[in-house]
């Protein structure tokens, strides 16, 4: 039997629903996220799963189109921002029933959901790719979605969830605010804590007289302690970098709707959205400097990095001078001994690597690295909006959190558990020729700098040349006093 020949609309239809079949056998299944303990007891702060079904999937029809059209990087957006979404819908909805705009019981059920949503109840209900529409949008919409879900069929995501609120000025509050918390909470504790442990060790060590380096090259007489110190001075001095970058950090451009002006949204919304959002999370939540400038810029967020890219910058200067005094144990410097956490080597026995600093170093590359596309993301806003917010909300999260975690795993399974290798370092000071330079005030540079040659060539002690030159003991026993040359000034700091 002949079957009936399909019209072109016909085929056209089957054509169309049999590539759809195609194109959805082919899709990966959508990433879940789950909390899962990272190092040191702590939660992390984003983890991947695609074993783990949702009981249920909460969100609506945007979402969906979202998942379908950002199947990018499998990475949905920091569990801190979703988060915070949570947290200003339940404010958006508290403040809008006191302003007469939204049902009180209708306004409590919204309120509800979104403070489930704020505290991570519903993690996994954020399906979306990181790298999706440039504002946002998608997870803000999410959002809606899933709280609107919760609240009950008479709420409506857009007219009664986002009520006062756009993308354009939800996302970007979202995401300043998550980081505002996480480095507040997270990351100030940690570089805190390092920087306690690197001050214990300098007190611990201010008596262990080493040669100081210069250019990779001996130089005069300082002592392990004023090094310690230094590395905490540029932990403390991180700190306050940080810092001073919170302020603008938390202003936020929620009131501005679509592009600044706050169509469709009560004039007293924002200030009082602000003040509950302030009160309950105890952080600087502050109105825009210009609600245009708001709108348009990231640049809180292009500073906050900025500052945390110096914070790598200095533990990787710490964590490299750590494993170079740490090298050897017999050929190398041996200034110091870190503790010993695992086997160094598959192959050869009883090595130990110095397995903390290199993690720094690597979280300080990644540091960087996430700051130079946050850099190229700032410059992307166009008029009145940044169009690379979810790109900017992954790279500085990450940063923040790599740095929270590397400064914990640095003071507590490195630095603390420093030894000095006494012997060595005074070893040390004794064999630099740079000692001479203590000689200068005595014998001028240029006599000085004969005795300096003439040991080099020789290979005998400075103290043995100089003596055999003519420089009375009373002199060389002045100034080749090794810890006083490391302390001129009585304590261990240059004047000034």
């Amino acid at each position: 039997m002949r079957l009936p020949r399909l019209g072109p609309r016909r085929r056209s239809r089957r054509k169309h629903q049999a590539r759809a079949a195609k194109q959805a056998a082919r899709a990966p299944p959508p990433l879940r996220r789950r909390v899962a303990p990272g190092r040191l007891g702590r939660p992390s702060r984003l983890a991947l799963v695609s074993d783990v079904p949702t009981q249920r999937e909460l969100w609506g029809g945007e979402t969906r189109k979202a998942v379908e059209n950002f199947p990018v990087s499998g990475e949905p957006i920091p569990v801190a921002v979703a988060r915070w979404l949570g947290r200003i819908k339940a404010a958006a909805a508290r403040v809008n029933a006191e302003l007469g705009l939204l049902e009180a019981g209708c306004a409590e059920r919204i309120a509800a959901a979104a403070d489930r949503v704020a505290a991570g109840e519903l993690d996994d209900q954020f399906p979306i790719d990181v790298f999706q529409t440039g504002s946002g949008t998608s997870s803000n919409m999410n959002a809606n979605e899933v709280i609107a879900a919760l609240a009950g069929d008479d709420v409506h995501p857009n007219d009664h969830v986002n009520l006062g609120q756009s993308s354009n000025d939800v996302f970007p509050s979202a995401v300043h605010l998550a980081a505002l918390g996480e480095i507040t909470t997270d990351l100030m504790p940690a570089l805190e804590s390092l920087a306690g442990s690197l001050e214990a060790k300098a007190a611990e060590f201010s008596d262990v007289v080493k040669s100081g380096r210069t250019h990779l090259m001996d130089a005069v007489a300082v002592t392990l302690g004023q090094e310690f110190g230094g590395f905490a001075a540029q932990v403390r001095q991180g700190c306050e970098r940080v810092e001073a970058t919170l302020g603008r950090l938390g202003r936020i451009p929620l009131g501005g709707t679509a592009v600044g002006t706050g169509l469709n949204t009560h004039p007293e919304f924002a200030e009082r959205v602000r003040r509950r959002l302030s009160d309950e999370s105890g952080l600087g939540v502050l109105p825009p400097a210009d609600p245009f400038e708001a709108q348009a810029a990231r640049d809180g967020l292009v500073e906050a990095s900025g500052a945390l890219k110096v914070v790598a910058v200095s533990l990787t200067k710490i964590a490299n001078d750590l494993r170079l005094m740490g090298s050897g144990p017999r050929a190398g410097l041996a200034e110091i001994a870190l503790p010993e956490l695992q086997k160094g080597s598959s192959i050869m026995p009883g090595k130990v690597n110095p397995v903390i600093p290199e993690v720094v170093t690597q979280v300080a590359a990644q540091v960087i690295g996430n700051d130079t596309a946050i850099t190229v993301g700032g410059l992307q806003g166009h008029f009145e909006l940044n169009v690379f917010v979810p790109l900017l909300a992954r790279n500085l999260l990450q940063s923040i959190h790599l740095l929270a975690s590397a400064s914990r795993l640095l003071a507590e399974r490195c630095v603390d558990g420093i030894e000095a290798n006494r012997a060595n370092c005074e070893r040390y000071a004794e064999l630099t020729l740079s000692a001479a330079t203590a000689l200068v005030p005595y014998l001028g540079y240029d006599r000085a700098a004969e005795i300096v040659k003439e040991a080099a060539r020789s290979g005998r002690p400075l103290r043995e040349v100089a003596r055999e030159a003519g420089v009375e003991d009373e002199v060389l026993d002045s100034a080749l006093d090794y810890r006083a040359m490391a302390q001129p000034h009585g304590t261990g700091r240059a004047p000034g």
